[in-house]
């Protein structure tokens, strides 16, 4: 995912100026049992709604959009962000019958080999 963003806070330095993030997006499904089918969760169907998530943010400045009027996107709320629109597909029944047995969904937001951040969301 590609975005671009500005954050305000002195905590953020040179970052309070508009730049460009690149990560590497990862989601991992939780159950303490495997289904029916002997999965977590149906991969294929992970795979395509986490993309379509994503879609949603790629390209964009942040600073216009709506949704993120007054809000800093860190890394930390970018993951947040993806964390609880999986959940919303979740809940509509959009990866399956079986993803309702899912207890919890961590997003994480590569920068970097060495930077990164993760939400973890239970349901």
């Amino acid at each position: 995912m590609m975005v671009a963003h500005s954050f305000r806070g002195e905590v953020f330095g040179p970052a309070q100026r508009l730049h460009g993030a690149t990560f590497v997006v990862d989601a991992t499904f939780r159950r303490p049992e495997l289904d029916a089918d002997n999965i977590v969760v149906d991969i294929g169907a992970a795979s395509t709604e986490l993309a379509g998530v994503l879609a949603d943010l790629n390209y964009r400045n942040l600073d216009d959009e709506p949704a993120f009027a007054g809000v800093n996107t860190s890394t930390e709320a970018l993951a947040k962000v993806v964390a609880d629109r999986l959940a919303e597909k979740v809940r509509a029944g959009v990866l399956g019958e079986g993803a309702r047995g899912l207890t919890g969904i961590t997003v994480t937001l590569h920068e970097s080999h060495i930077a990164w951040a993760s939400y973890e969301l239970s349901l």
